[in-house]
């Protein structure tokens, strides 16, 4: 049955492959059930609650993703829009953390409406192909940078900003050991090389002390305390006079945020499966975004942040991923979190670090395909590159490559009718920067 529901065939998979990817995805990016609910404890939510509506928010995308759209993209609250939600939203403007989670709901609405609409669709198709394999290989710096990050062979340094790591401390020891091990499985090209490091290195540390785990008290009731209780009413009513500036720029930000680095998590994660086009289009794209839209409004009311699609998610391509079973496999695993939570937190990021360096060092291929010799290419192709790790953001980096393209386009062919849309797009990113900068 499942063969024939996800074209396992036609994709040149099966189930076991399937499962394993799924299994991989989860591992790579089980820690959101740990550190999501310590971000947005910060806003004042129960820490349990957001556990369990962590976990039924990835579940639920997830299945979503895969049943919908077919495609092994993994869903589950997005870092950096939970810093938002917590820093920005709640402490910095002081708005209580209900009607935030309004904000994320009404956000999560707009999403399904634009994608109904198709606006979303045609904004996508706006990206130009040439940018395909720049966003495809910046993703993938980044994946590789925040792998070297949690293993501790990149550290911060006041003088040179970054520097090399203690080599002796124990984490940087086993992120090491699994990043020999994760290595050797893949030039001797074993299908399961990402998942067997990340179990190895997890025994390892248990073995040898180097990590330890305590249990949090947690039981099933625990998403009634945030479960419905987003404050719609009252994210509409702030400010005099029913919606304000304020609120505006808080809906924006998770709009925009959200739709650009799921863009630019789609284009790598697609790229890499082989799901595109010849043409470089995206088949199904209105499915994905759909299962998207609706991933958001079901965690908002579970009660959590904005849900987003995981560049982890590369993680199970790499171990051959290449259908919507990867996906519902990964949503039954959060599903199935969802009465073990604290228990997920069992595997080290020592343990995952070295997943997600070697990941992302094979997200660097496509770069052979960009036209370097072509500076309207290679410039906008260079600034998202380099810009998506160094910032720390997917939609920033993806911001100064359309802008650029778009400009220096124009220059050279002058204006056309058939890139309107492209020219809205880069107009979208500096009216952006202009909004969240401006002052």
């Amino acid at each position: 049955m499942a063969i024939k529901i996800f074209g396992l065939a036609e994709r040149r998979t099966n189930i076991r492959t399937e499962v394993l990817a799924g299994l991989t995805t989860f591992m790579t990016m089980a820690y959101i059930v740990a550190v999501n609910p310590l971000i947005l404890s910060e806003a004042g939510m129960p820490i349990a609650g957001v556990a369990a509506a962590t976990c039924l928010a990835a579940g639920i995308g997830s299945i979503l993703m895969g049943l919908i759209a077919n495609v092994p993209l993994a869903l589950a609250p997005g870092m950096g829009l939970n810093a938002y939600f917590t820093y920005t939203v709640v402490k910095g403007m002081g708005v209580p953390w209900e009607t935030a989670l309004g904000c994320v709901l009404i956000s999560g609405l707009v999403f399904l409406a634009l994608t109904l609409s198709g606006v979303r669709k045609v904004i996508v198709e706006a990206v130009p192909r040439p940018m395909f394999a720049a966003i495809s290989a910046g993703i993938g710096l980044f994946i590789a940078f925040i792998g070297l990050k949690s293993a501790g062979l990149v550290v911060a340094n006041p003088a040179t900003t970054v520097t090399l790591g203690d080599l002796t401390a124990p984490t940087t020891l086993l992120a090491l050991l699994g990043l020999g091990l994760t290595g050797f499985l893949m030039v001797r090209k074993v299908k399961a090389a990402v998942l067997i490091g990340i179990i190895t290195v997890t025994g390892v540390a248990f073995a040898t002390g180097t990590t330890h785990f305590t249990p949090q008290p947690y039981d099933l009731s625990a998403i009634t305390q945030t479960a419905f209780k987003a404050d719609v009413p009252a994210a509409l009513g702030l400010g005099v006079g029913g919606l304000s500036a304020a609120v505006l720029e808080i809906i924006f930000v998770f709009l925009f945020v959200d739709f650009f680095d799921n863009l630019g998590t789609l284009v790598a994660v697609t790229k890499r499966a082989g799901l595109q086009a010849a043409d470089g289009t995206i088949p199904g794209l209105n499915r994905i975004l759909l299962a998207d839209s609706v991933a958001t409004i079901a965690g908002a009311t579970a009660g959590t942040s904005t849900v987003v699609s995981y560049v982890e998610s590369a993680a199970g391509v790499e171990a051959g991923g290449r259908s919507g079973l990867t996906s519902v496999i990964v949503g039954l695993l959060f599903l199935g979190a969802f009465f073990l939570a604290p228990w997920v937190q069992l595997i080290p990021a020592a343990a995952t670090a070295p997943a997600l360096i070697l990941v992302g060092g094979m997200m660097i291929a496509p770069l052979a395909e960009t036209d370097w010799a072509d500076p309207v290419i290679a410039i906008p192709a260079f600034l998202t590159l380099t810009l998506i790790p160094l910032t720390f953001s997917i939609a920033t980096g993806l911001a100064f490559g359309l802008i650029s393209y778009a400009l220096l386009k124009l220059l050279k062919e002058g204006f056309k009718r058939s890139d309107i849309a492209l020219y809205v797009l880069a107009g979208l990113f500096i009216a952006r920067f202009a909004w969240t900068t401006g002052g």
